[in-house]
This record gives structure tokens, C-alpha cells and sequence, in this order.
């Protein structure tokens, strides 16, 4: 909000969103996720310890704003034009790998790992990517109060081009592991993850599965139901005299919902809390509904809590041995 209050500042917010409105209503992937360069080099350092062995991954990220409006802001950005991940690679072979995107100012790898227990999946023979998100971790611009700032801090266009550059650095980190000649990578992600995890599997048909664990498919209702974003966003749309369903297309260039899936949905398990109330129920029954064949678990608990968290585990690795061609 207060990336919005420069008097003239919100008008010309709200104008520039409207460049991606004939973008969705085309929903041409294509002319949104623009393919990245195939020659960019990727730099690997090999981190201490012993029982994974881990590698740290960095790019000097090409990615350009589709907006030009959001070009200058951009350019002054010099953390996030790198991109980073953490790989579990154990060297000898070719694995299935799983790549892992964390959810919104949730980046710590231990974190991650905790959550979804990949210390089990790396012993059971998988390799591990997890990503770190643009505006997150060794990618937030310093003087942020928090990882992850950047993604709201910067204003409305800002936001939505944080899921096209996560969508082109994700196929920057796909053409590496297809080049060491891994044949069969899944993603999954919790909340923001697993809402960029169902996009990548719109938007790129490289995918064997796609497992979003709470994801939102409509950051617009989240936005509005979630407070004190609700109160701010109800404000600054009221100013600009725009409805709910209109600030939905505004946004909707980077929802999954908007493209034909690439995925077959028997190869998407979604998963969600009965009790969420922050991704509430019905943004999965969208999603499923959107990729049919698809698999819908819920577990007893909310966004930050997974009770039964073993059972979705176990759902997972179900999904992922049917589809690891192994």
C-alpha cells in the first residue's frame, strides 16, 4: 500500500495493469512465458557435509518485465536478476528429480525440508531442486524488513511479473537438469509454491507429475479475504472504481486457471486443509476441476498447520514412483 500512496502513483498502477488483459483473455502461454535463452551458464559450488550431498546453483537471470512499465523498477533491482537454488544431486547418475518451491517468505531450504521430509525422498533415490522464489532469500533487495518484501513492496505490476520471471528462471533450472540427462522431474510447492507449481505445469509440458499443497488460484480472493490485505486492496479499489471480478482479469496473466493444462491430470495429486482460511476449499475444487483426472487430498488442519501430514507424504511418493519411470 504504501508502494501505492505517491500522489498519481496509483492511477498509473492501475493503468499499466491493463496491458496484461489481452494477454489472459488469449491465454496464448506462449506469448506470456517467453522460452529463456539456451546457453546461459549456470554456476555450481559443491557445499560442505556429508550425508547429501549438496550443490548451490546461481545464474545471472535474463529475464526481462513483459510490462515496460515495470522495466526501470527492474533494472534497479541487483539481487534479484540472480537466480538461486539449492540442488540434492548424489553425482552418479541421472535421477528423478523433484524440484521444490517454497511458499511466500518461507525460503529457508531447512524449512522446506522439514516440511516435506526430502531427506527421505533424496534416500530413496531421488535428486532435489529447491528453488528459491524472486524477491526471496539471497535474491531480496537489501533494507527489506522481510524475505519475500519485494513481492508486494513493489506494486501491482511488480507482482505480476514475479510469477513470469519464477516461471522463466524454473525453465532456466529444467533445461540444466534435462542437459545432465535427467528424464523424469516433478515440482511441488506449498501455497505461493504450490500455486507457481500448478502454473509451471500449464505452461510447460516437460513435467512427469505436479503436486501443489495449499495452493490459491485466485490471489485477487486471497488478497480480500486475508486481513489487513483485504481492507488495503477493498480501499485502493475503490478509488479506482474497479470491481472484484475486473481486478481478478487484471491479475489473472499469471493464474494457472488461465491455460489449457500441459499436464495430464492423473499425474497432479492437489492437496489441502479442510481448515484452511487462507487457501479456502474452493480454490482446489477449481484447480482439480480444471485438470481432470486429477487427485484431490485433504488433511485435517489449516495453511500453516498439516495434521496427517505422513498420509499426504505418503500420497506423494505413491505419485511420484507411478510416474519416475523407474
Amino acid at each position: 500500500y504504501a508502494a501505492l500512496s505517491t500522489p498519481g502513483r496509483l492511477a498509473g498502477e492501475f493503468e499499466a495493469l491493463r496491458f496484461y488483459e489481452p494477454l489472459a483473455r488469449a491465454a496464448d502461454p506462449s506469448q506470456v512465458f517467453l522460452q529463456p535463452p539456451s546457453d546461459i551458464v549456470i554456476e555450481e559450488r559443491l557445499l560442505p557435509g556429508e550425508d547429501i550431498r549438496r550443490l548451490q546453483l546461481r545464474f545471472a537471470s535474463p529475464f526481462k518485465p513483459l510490462n515496460p512499465f515495470a522495466q526501470g523498477q527492474f533494472e534497479a533491482m541487483q539481487r534479484n536478476s540472480s537466480a538461486h537454488a539449492q540442488y540434492w544431486c548424489h553425482g552418479d547418475r541421472p535421477r528423478p528429480t523433484l524440484i521444490v518451491i517454497h511458499g511466500f517468505a518461507a525460503d529457508p531450504h531447512w524449512l522446506n525440508a522439514h516440511a516435506l521430509s526430502l531427506g527421505d525422498f533424496y534416500r530413496r533415490g531421488y535428486d532435489i531442486l529447491l528453488f528459491t522464489y524472486p524477491h526471496h532469500g539471497l535474491r531480496a533487495e537489501p533494507g527489506g524488513w522481510f524475505s519475500g518484501q519485494g513481492l508486494f513492496g513493489g506494486g501491482l505490476v511488480a507482482f505480476n511479473e514475479a510469477p513470469l520471471h519464477a516461471i522463466h528462471d524454473l525453465r532456466v533450472f529444467l533445461d540444466y537438469l534435462q542437459g545432465r540427462g535427467v528424464e523424469h522431474i516433478g515440482v511441488t510447492g506449498i501455497s505461493l509454491g504450490g500455486y507457481t507449481a500448478a502454473l509451471l505445469a500449464a505452461v510447460d509440458e516437460r513435467l512427469s507429475w505436479c503436486i501443489p499443497i495449499v495452493p490459491a488460484v485466485s490471489p485477487v480472493d486471497v488478497f480480500l479475504e486475508w486481513q489487513p490485505t483485504g481492507v488495503l486492496l477493498s480501499r485502493l479499489m475503490r478509488k479506482q472504481g474497479i470491481g472484484v471480478a475486473q481486478m481478478r482479469g487484471l491479475l489473472a496473466v499469471h493464474n494457472p486457471l488461465t491455460y489449457a493444462p500441459c499436464l495430464a491430470g492423473e499425474r497432479m495429486l492437489i492437496i489441502g486443509g479442510a481448515g484452511d482460511r487462507v487457501t479456502m476449499p474452493r480454490h482446489l475444487r477449481l484447480l482439480q476441476q480444471h485438470w481432470p483426472g486429477s487427485e484431490l487430498h485433504w488433511f485435517p488442519g489449516n495453511h500453516i498447520l498439516h495434521l496427517g501430514r505422513r498420509e499426504y507424504l505418503v500420497r506423494m511418493a505413491e505419485l511420484m514412483e507411478r510416474y519416475c519411470g523407474r
